[in-house]
């Protein structure tokens, strides 16, 4: 790889040219402005050189989204030690593990974590340290305990005057060295922890300043509602941001729907970074009982008055994502393909990116002014990306990649990493895709998820779904093989349910009348046998993505 700039230069540039504007707030709570930010890193660098932290060691990180939890990461980075993020949705065993498994040296745990940790299951920690305020929750080195004690004092010895910009002096990194161990969610055992070096970091910032940067005027206001500990949500909403010298606002709490759509209006982000699920119930709940009325689907109709009604139901979307925002960028899973048609058909800025954990995370995206519909974007900077297949624009192949945002491999996994990275350095995203002659990528679905046919054809269970899902009375759904038939299994929308004073039976009525309907646009191979409803919603990653391998027996 080419020589590249520091990611912490870049860090601590971004604070030096801010230093009196807005940082970080938990939303309805206190504010940090970037001189905050640099008074808390600066102290964090005195605690763990007191304590003989040293560059390259370890420390995990696990709580909901914070100011203090931003402030951990970027101080744990430019001291020049391993972040580990860890997901605060995993179990108490998980957290054990990858704490244990990345030899972290320290842990940052949010109040919800800590009520469920053990102290004595982590036996390397040399202390654990409460997110909220940056107390010692379990300390085994007497330094520890006195440095923290002392943290204040000795923060005023080594400034005895104000502390400025010029004081800041973060740890030069090369693009090579590790930055993060960044455990995925997997499916089934332990997690793999993806090693990241800093150039991954800084060539996805970099894209990003390039891509969003001209529509995002220093100091505005962002809203994190995705998980920072999974790269999604740190790098686009979390690390860009930051350093782009935005306004970062962060839920502290269960993203609800109800909860974010308050977030919005009260913060008026200048972008919104989402899951398609959020999306979804966002226009599915504020939206569509507003502009799906029989009166506009007349007016819809009427070409004279058409245009006007779709430039009002573009500001009823507008409106309902903050009314601030210059597009609406998707990623981790594809959007409904009815919910993108509506999104299109009003001309309303939405988009679709695609990336891997492996990859920090961008492979593909496009802005909203070049998006394809039912595609995710083209290779980002920096990174090829191709299609294993003899016809890449119309036969499914595996994608792979590669290029400055992949990873190093895993952390102490030598065999993963065999399976994924080849010897000439493509990345085997297990996903399968389409690309058009342009360079658009259409994703098709995952390779362990495809199924086979009672005639051996090969069945994406994602493209049924996405048929399935916009159906009547139908919140979340699940495709399943059981012998030779597929199976639909829907989770209903029970609150409609019982504001139409609809039984079990009858909603079984509709799901069949659906599967009817739905069987009549598949192929003979692809066809469900029956529609099973389910009484609770389908357990998902912190992602929001079903966690499929639950459901497959």
């Amino acid at each position: 790889m080419s020589t590249i700039p520091s990611f912490n230069s870049c860090v601590a540039e971004s604070i030096r040219s801010h230093w009196h504007g807005d940082a970080l707030t938990d939303y309805h709570g206190v504010t940090l402005q970037f001189k905050d930010v640099a008074r808390k890193i600066e102290k964090l660098h005195i605690l763990f050189e007191y304590i003989g932290l040293k560059r390259g060691d370890k420390i995990a990180l696990c709580g909901r989204n914070s100011s203090h939890w931003a402030v951990a990461f970027l101080g744990t980075l430019s001291y020049g030690a391993v972040a580990v993020p860890i997901q605060n949705e995993f179990t108490p065993e998980q957290i054990h593990h990858i704490v244990n498994h990345s030899e972290a040296k320290l842990l940052f745990v949010g109040d919800m974590v800590v009520k469920g940790i053990d102290g004595e299951a982590m036996p390397a920690l040399e202390g654990i340290i409460n997110l909220p305020d940056f107390s010692l929750y379990l300390s085994r080195s007497e330094r520890l305990t006195y440095v923290r004690k002392h943290l204040n004092e000795l923060f005023g010895k080594k400034y005895p005057d104000v502390f400025r910009p010029d004081h800041i002096d973060y740890f030069e990194d090369t693009g090579e060295e590790l930055a993060l161990i960044n455990y995925t969610s997997g499916t089934t055992g332990f997690s793999k922890g993806v090693m990241l070096p800093f150039r991954t970091l800084w060539s996805n910032l970099v894209y990003c300043e390039r891509m969003l940067g001209k529509h995002m005027p220093t100091g505005s206001n962002t809203l994190c509602i995705l998980p920072m500990a999974h790269m999604y949500g740190m790098t686009v909403e979390f690390l860009y941001d930051f350093c782009h010298g935005c306004h970062i606002f962060f839920l502290t709490r269960l993203p609800s729907p109800a909860v974010i759509a308050q977030a919005f209006a009260d913060i008026r982000p200048s972008v919104v970074i989402s899951v398609p699920l959020v999306v979804e119930k966002i226009i599915r709940t504020k939206v569509y009982p507003l502009v799906q009325s029989n009166g506009m689907r007349i007016l819809l109709n009427m070409p004279l008055v058409s245009k006007k009604v779709k430039q009002r139901m573009k500001a009823v979307v507008t409106e309902a994502f903050g009314g601030n925002a210059f597009q609406v960028i998707v990623g981790g899973a594809s959007l409904n393909q009815e919910i993108e048609n509506f999104l299109k058909s009003i001309d309303f800025p939405i988009t679709v990116g695609y990336g891997t954990t492996e990859c920090a995370p961008l492979i593909t995206f496009s802005n909203y002014d070049n998006f394809v519909p039912g595609s995710c974007g083209v290779p980002v900077d920096r990174m090829e990306v191709k299609i294993l297949s003899s016809d890449p624009a119309n036969m499914a192949g595996e994608i792979v990649t590669r290029g400055m945002n992949v990873m190093t491999g895993y952390y102490k996994n030598p065999e993963a990493t065999a399976k994924v990275l080849d010897e000439d350095g493509w990345y085997h995203t297990g996903d399968l895709g389409t690309m058009s002659a342009d360079g658009h990528l259409f994703i098709r679905g995952r390779i362990k998820n495809m199924l086979l046919g009672s005639n051996g054809q090969n069945v994406y269970p994602e493209e049924i779904e996405d048929k399935l899902g916009s159906m009547a009375m139908v919140s979340e759904c699940l495709v399943v093989q059981r012998g030779q038939h597929l199976v639909g299994m829907v989770y209903p929308d029970y609150e409609e349910a019982r504001k139409m004073g609809f039984d079990e039976s009858e909603l079984n009525q509709i799901m069949e009348q659906n599967r009817q309907e739905l069987n009549s646009h598949l192929p003979s191979f692809s066809r469900l046998k029956a529609i099973e409803l389910q009484a609770q919603e389908f357990a998902k990653t912190p992602k929001k993505s079903i966690k499929r391998y639950l459901y497959q027996n």
